[in-house]
């Protein structure tokens, strides 16, 4: 093997050999975005040496956690916090969600980062017979959230419920739920329709699976509180159908795109308009997105897609079925990246992804230059890939 190779495997398990890239991409930071707003939904780094289990609460790293939100920051990214991608539901309980929340805002107005968190009803959780709660109990949880959010001084961004999609009789309970959220809402908020691809219990949202059915009460909420609604965060992985929708928006109410397979044509958008984004890929992406949308600044579309289109390859990988675990994908790459000294996730979900499944993560970021250190993300690669008893 010549030197400074890397064996990996392939799906079939079959070692080939990979040479790193020696050189990052040169990025650098810059000014604050002209013709987008852009969202980063970030991850939490878990604490390694705290004694945890599956089960018990998220041990959190705060300091590690917040400093990536400042590396965010330092691009241009609103980070927006307490989202899926920080393991809302799958790890990170309410209470550690709410930490995150005051600690991750307090943060932002300390160095003037554009923040907004995600309000939830987390607090209900799924028993032996299911979400037993009624649409008063459902209300309260997202009354909760949403003052300690608005308390906080950030943004709202009104999540998907499950217990909501459990107990819903049908669109008339989404009207009433949401309706009421925004009449009282202190101000514009963020309204996050997540499709059953990133999480199985919202199967059905907005009372159909019959999503042409499902949009028109989604549009009946906006139409009637459209001062209300900053704007719609849409991860259906459908682009046209995305499209669809955003063109019917009243003006003023903004789409951001949080479609993980297309979001650089969406992001371009058309002579009809485009897509703002909020997008978990944006994650290990920040620094090369960033770059991207100022170069979209300049009025220079074709310098934008050839920037991003590249990356496409590797958020498809990373947000491959099951999808709920790309966030997997996203903490393997901070951690390569050196924005933490490990590769540990809260509620163990480290082991959500296959050996191949990572391999073929660090080539694709690698070969993007993701990496501001690449020997250092081809060392610790070769320390994954031995504990695997794959010898260099």
């Amino acid at each position: 093997m010549t030197n400074g190779q890397i064996q990996l495997p392939n799906a079939d398990g079959v070692l080939r050999a990979y040479t790193p890239r020696t050189e990052p991409l040169p990025l650098t930071t810059g000014a604050p975005f002209t013709s987008r707003t852009v969202y980063s939904a970030a991850h939490v780094v878990a604490d390694p040496y705290a004694d945890t289990t599956p089960d018990s609460p998220a041990a959190v790293d705060w300091d590690a956690t917040l400093a990536f939100r400042r590396h965010l920051w330092s691009h241009g990214l609103g980070v927006a916090e307490a989202m899926d991608t920080a393991q809302r539901g799958m790890g990170l309980d309410w209470a550690g969600a709410a930490e995150l929340i005051r600690r991750s805002s307090a943060e932002a107005k300390a160095v003037g980062g554009l923040i907004a968190c995600g309000v939830g009803t987390d607090q209900l959780s799924v028993t032996e017979v299911g979400y037993p709660y009624s649409l008063d109990e459902v209300r309260a949880a997202y009354e909760e959230q949403l003052g300690l959010v608005e308390e906080s001084g950030s943004r709202a961004i009104l999540m998907a419920s499950r217990a909501l999609a459990a107990i819903a009789k049908g669109p008339e309970d989404y009207l009433e739920v949401y309706g009421h959220l925004l009449r009282q809402a202190a101000e514009p908020v963020v309204l996050h329709w997540l499709g059953p691809m990133f999480d199985p219990a919202l199967e059905g949202y907005w009372g159909s699976t019959d999503l042409d059915a499902a949009t028109s009460t989604f549009l009946e909420v906006i139409a009637a509180h459209p001062d209300k609604v900053d704007g719609i965060k849409v991860s259906l992985l459908d682009a046209q159908r995305e499209i669809d929708l955003r063109r019917k928006l009243p003006d003023g109410v903004r789409c951001y795109t949080g479609d993980d397979f297309n979001y650089p044509e969406l992001i371009a958008g058309d002579d009809q308009g485009f897509s703002h984004a909020l997008l978990g890929i944006f994650d290990p992406l920040g620094p090369l997105a960033a770059e991207a949308v100022r170069v979209l600044d300049t009025g220079n579309t074709p310098g934008f897609r050839e920037l991003l289109d590249p990356t496409v390859e590797l958020s498809r990988h990373l947000f491959q079925a099951p999808t709920r675990f790309y966030k997997t994908g996203v903490v393997f790459l901070a951690w390569l990246a050196g924005h933490q000294e490990h590769f540990t996730m809260v509620g163990g979900l480290q082991s959500s992804r296959s050996l191949p499944h990572f391999a073929r993560a660090y080539e694709l970021a690698d070969g993007l230059g993701l990496f501001p250190d690449p020997a250092l993300a081809a060392a610790r690669m070769k320390n994954l890939l031995s504990l695997y008893g794959v010898n260099q």
